[in-house]
């Protein structure tokens, strides 16, 4: 049994969005250490791996380890209906996952049932080690994606020295955009061997779309290997990782 309660509902909302734009379903570990999910997307490309200490909550009860296996986008429609000023109250009651908005006057409750999930548990990340790592403004990067996003479903990333190349290349045109580490977008670059890769435009949207404004990305990269792309909400920890896209 447990009971969490996070005193700002839409920062939850905020929190599934980041998950729900790659996975439909999925399981959460509730430790005495906090709240996380690992899971991959139904085409196997990607994986988002979540966590949340459990200082975030203002209130953590739990008597055992738990797992709740949800089905995420009906609970990322139920949290779109959090109002400002909204605490949230999480707990498994009858074998129900129970979503509780509490207002000063008033309560909201909502029962989901608990689900089996996909077979395919993601227990640990994959190990790579990579040769580039990219810190970028969130809201440039998000422009970055947008920019690729007239030209191709592709996007590719480069790095050399104290360089980041974005290109695309598409039937309607090519885009190459580099950036020094001293650019407006960069926060740091840190290179110990060139790297290049492309990948899946339309995923890498989908991950960083939670991301907050004024706030850094971190892309890890090394050529021909999966990225992986590191932010956070709040106290949360986001980490996903994406397959290269490679031409037949």
């Amino acid at each position: 049994m447990f009971e969490l309660k996070i005193d700002d509902a839409r920062y939850w909302k905020a929190c599934i969005d980041s998950i729900v734009g790659l996975i439909d379903e999925g399981t959460f570990s509730i430790t005495k250490d906090g709240v996380s999910l690992k899971a991959m997307d139904p085409s196997g490309i990607s994986l988002v791996s979540f966590s949340i200490p459990n200082k975030a909550f203002s209130k953590y009860d739990i008597d055992k380890t738990s797992t709740v296996g949800l089905n995420i986008d009906n609970l990322s429609k139920i949290l779109n209906s959090s109002r400002a000023n909204e605490a949230l109250v999480m707990k498994e009651k009858d074998g129900k996952f129970s979503i509780e908005f509490i207002s000063q006057n008033s309560r909201r409750r909502y029962r989901l049932p608990l689900i089996e999930t996909r077979k395919e548990a993601v227990d640990k990340e994959p190990k790579i080690e990579f040769d580039s790592v990219v810190e970028v403004k969130s809201d440039h990067l998000k422009e970055m994606l947008k920019d690729a996003n007239l030209l191709s479903t592709y996007i590719g990333f480069k790095t050399d020295k104290d360089s980041f190349v974005v290109v695309a290349k598409g039937d309607a045109g090519e885009l190459e955009e580099e950036h020094s580490g001293t650019a407006d977008a960069i926060k740091r670059i840190e290179v110990k061997k060139p790297t290049g890769a492309t990948f899946n435009l339309d995923y890498l949207e989908r991950m960083i779309s939670a991301c907050p404004q004024n706030s850094n990305v971190l892309l890890s990269l090394k050529t021909e290997e999966p990225i992986r792309v590191d932010y956070k909400i709040g106290e949360a920890m986001l980490a996903y990782y994406l397959a290269p896209y490679m031409e037949s």
